[in-house]
């Protein structure tokens, strides 16, 4: 009876060694006969990394898309003349005066600050509140379209402001006609609620007075500002 008992147990344990050599052949046979698979078996053990989503620089709701493209274009095309890269400005003449249309860009974080910003009196004749044209010419007291590189501060006629030099043919007589960025007292947004628009400029940038301090550090010098209506 032992050595029959023994043989008996023995071919029970060849038995089921061959079983268990068989489940483990065949991955999660043994654990699939006490759960269920689940989306968690399913996925590798380390999760490759998802790449990282582009960051635009701007949101189009600040500067729209084929105006954001210009201007980068731009700041490609005359980059040998753009001292500094990290920052520019963006100036929306299809947006009315009354709109915060001069927008300020950091180009590293795309973050962006939009200021009001009045244009020329020569671009808006019938003073609508919106640009109609753009001129080079001396004596239009016209704004002017294209890429600006911002220069040197100064203390003039409209107090403290700064140079800019056009790098287009459609504004290369800026530095000439003396079109700056400066303070004005109908820029500030006090004209929206009694005129419902900025008063104009003579081509210049104007801004509000509480905003030149921020314009100025913004920007400094070296930095370009484009402008257009598209």
């Amino acid at each position: 009876m032992h050595d029959t008992d023994g043989a008996l147990g023995r071919r029970a344990v060849i038995r089921n060694g061959l079983v268990m050599a068989g489940a483990m052949a065949i991955p999660g046979a043994v654990s699939s006969a006490t759960r269920r698979l689940t989306a968690r078996d399913l996925k590798p053990l380390k999760q490759p990394p998802a790449p990282a989503p582009a960051r635009p620089l701007v949101s189009s709701k600040v500067v729209r898309p084929e105006l954001l493209r210009r201007a980068l274009a731009s700041l490609q095309r005359h980059g040998s003349r753009v001292a500094q890269h990290d920052r520019m400005a963006i100036v929306d003449f299809t947006a009315g005066s009354s709109q915060p249309r001069f927008h300020f860009v950091d180009l590293a974080s795309g973050a962006s600050t939009s200021l009001l910003v009045a244009h020329g009196s020569g671009s808006d004749p019938a003073h609508t509140g919106y640009l109609k044209r753009f001129s080079n010419d001396f004596g239009s007291n016209a704004s002017s379209e294209g890429a600006f590189v911002t220069a040197d501060y100064y203390v003039g006629k409209h107090g403290r402001s700064q140079r800019m030099i056009g790098l287009d043919p459609t504004n290369c007589n800026a530095l000439g006609r003396a079109l700056v960025i400066h303070s004005a007292w109908y820029a500030n947004p006090d004209m929206l609620r009694t005129h419902g628009m900025l008063g104009r400029s003579q081509g210049c940038f104007a801004v509000g007075e509480r905003d030149l301090d921020q314009v100025f550090a913004r920007l400094g010098p070296g930095r370009m500002i484009y402008a257009a209506k598209v």
